[in-house]
């Protein structure tokens, strides 16, 4: 999976064929179509992978003991470290939603991403939850927590994009990464 996270963020769904990941992989496509009938299958796969690390990075953030926006630091953070070091799963995962609001798909395919959009749904509305504490209480202004989730969430998916790994990144600089991009966004909502 994390031959075809490479490829599919490299060339994007279309342009990536089982040959393409058999190469990135260093192996004959026939070892991939022995576990995959097919480049869909496979894609999907490396989505829900990406979902799942999502929600396992940040579930027990969301849950736990802390102040709202303590957890909301938290899961900010947590989210961003996940991109920084899966970032071509956390690509996939952008170019999933990408590929389900196009509905250039079959409906098999649709029902597959519905799941994986249940997943997504599940992760927001952590983020949902923590946020609605956090105004109740006072810490955060009191936005609409579905409003707020959108541009937080797309902040964090885009770095997708723009986040290009440094050969002289060490954990500090990825961690002050993740500091200042949690600075960042909760600086409008922030009571």
């Amino acid at each position: 999976m994390a031959a075809a996270a490479e490829a599919f963020m490299i060339n994007g769904f279309a342009a990536t064929s089982i040959d393409t990941v058999a190469e990135v992989l260093g192996c004959t496509k026939g070892r991939i179509y022995y576990q995959y009938k097919s480049k869909a299958d496979l894609f999907f796969d490396v989505h829900r992978e990406a979902m799942l690390m999502n929600l396992f990075a940040i579930s027990n953030v969301a849950k736990g003991n802390a102040s709202p926006l303590a957890r909301l630091r938290k899961m900010i953070h947590a989210q961003v470290m996940v991109v920084i070091t899966r970032l071509p799963f956390q690509r996939v995962s952008v170019q999933g939603v990408e590929l389900h609001l196009s509905g250039s798909t079959t409906s098999k395919q649709r029902e597959v991403l519905r799941t994986l959009m249940d997943l997504r749904d599940q992760y927001e509305k952590l983020f949902v939850d923590v946020i609605k504490e956090g105004i109740r209480i006072g810490e955060l202004r009191p936005y609409d927590p579905n409003f707020v989730v959108k541009p937080l969430l797309g902040a964090l998916n885009w770095m997708t994009y723009w986040y290009h790994p440094n050969r002289d990144e060490t954990d500090q600089t990825r961690q002050q990464l993740a500091d200042n991009m949690a600075d960042v966004m909760l600086g409008g909502i922030i009571a």
